[in-house]
C-alpha cells in the first residue's frame, strides 16, 4: 500500500490538479500558444457559453428596469438558466456549466427574495470577488502565485517554473493582474450596490464580467507565453524562497 509521499499519489494529485485546470476557463488556451480569438472564445465557454452567461443578467436588468418589482426580476434570470439546461439535454451537450449556472443564479435570486432588496441579487458575486481577491494574495504571500501553478501545470512543470527567475516573476505579475481585475470589480461595483443603485450596478456588472474576463486572459498568456518562449533563462538559487 503506498504511503503518503508515494509516486502513485503524487501522480494521482498531478493528474487531478491538472483535470482542474484544463476544465477552467484560464486552461482552455493551448500552454505557449499565442492566443487567438477563437482560442479566448473558447476559454469563456464559445458563443454557447457567452449567452448563457450575459443572458441571465441581461434579463435581470431589462425585467427590473420595466417592473421595478424583486420577484420578477430574479425569476426570470433564473428561468433563462434553466432553459439552456434544456437546450443542452435536448442537445446531449455537457450540462456542467449550465448548471453552474442556474446553481449560481439561483442562490442570488433566493438571497434578494430573502431580504427583498433586489440589489442583494448581486450580493454573491461581490462575495465571490473578495474571495478571489483574498485567494490571490495569499498565493502570492507564500510565493506560490496562483497564475504560476496553472501554468505550471499545463507546461507539465508543476513546481519547477519556481526556479527560474524570470518565469517566477512574470508569473507572480500575472497573478498581481488579477488581482487587480477583481479588486476593481469591488471599488467600482460595492458602491453602487450599497447605495441601491440596483439597475447601474447590473449594466456595470456585465460590462465587467466576461469582457473584463476575456481581455485579462489574453494579456494573462502574453505574459505567459512572453516568458516561456525565451530559453536559456538563469535559475535562481533561491527556489525555496
Amino acid at each position: 500500500m503506498a504511503d503518503d509521499g508515494s509516486p502513485e499519489r503524487e501522480e494521482s494529485f498531478r493528474d487531478a490538479l491538472n483535470s482542474a485546470v484544463r476544465k477552467a476557463g484560464i486552461g482552455q488556451v493551448a500552454p505557449g500558444e499565442v492566443p487567438t480569438g477563437a482560442s479566448l472564445l473558447k476559454a469563456v465557454g464559445g458563443i454557447r457559453g457567452l449567452i448563457e452567461a450575459v443572458l441571465p443578467g441581461l434579463g435581470f436588468l431589462i425585467v427590473y428596469a420595466i417592473t421595478r418589482e424583486v420577484l420578477p426580476s430574479v425569476v426570470a434570470p433564473v428561468a433563462l438558466a434553466l432553459v439552456f439546461v434544456v437546450i443542452r439535454l435536448v442537445s446531449k451537450t455537457p450540462l456542467t456549466q449550465a448548471f453552474a449556472g442556474v446553481f449560481g443564479v439561483a442562490l442570488s435570486a433566493g438571497l434578494a427574495l430573502f431580504t427583498g432588496r433586489a440589489e442583494d441579487n448581486f450580493a454573491l458575486g461581490l462575495m465571490i470577488n473578495v474571495a478571489s481577491v483574498v485567494v490571490l494574495l495569499v498565493s502570492i504571500v507564500v510565493r506560490w502565485p496562483l497564475i504560476g501553478i496553472i501554468a505550471g501545470v499545463l507546461t507539465n512543470e508543476l513546481t519547477e517554473w519556481r526556479q527560474n527567475k524570470a518565469k517566477r516573476r512574470v508569473l507572480t505579475v500575472a497573478t498581481w493582474l488579477w488581482v487587480g481585475v477583481f479588486s476593481l470589480r469591488l471599488v467600482v461595483q460595492v458602491p453602487l450596490y450599497f447605495s441601491g443603485q440596483t439597475e447601474l450596478l447590473a449594466a456595470v456588472k456585465l460590462l465587467m464580467g466576461i469582457p473584463l474576463y476575456a481581455a485579462m486572459l489574453w494579456i494573462t498568456w502574453l505574459l505567459v507565453t512572453s516568458v516561456y518562449r525565451r530559453v536559456g533563462e538563469p535559475k535562481s538559487d533561491d527556489a525555496g524562497n
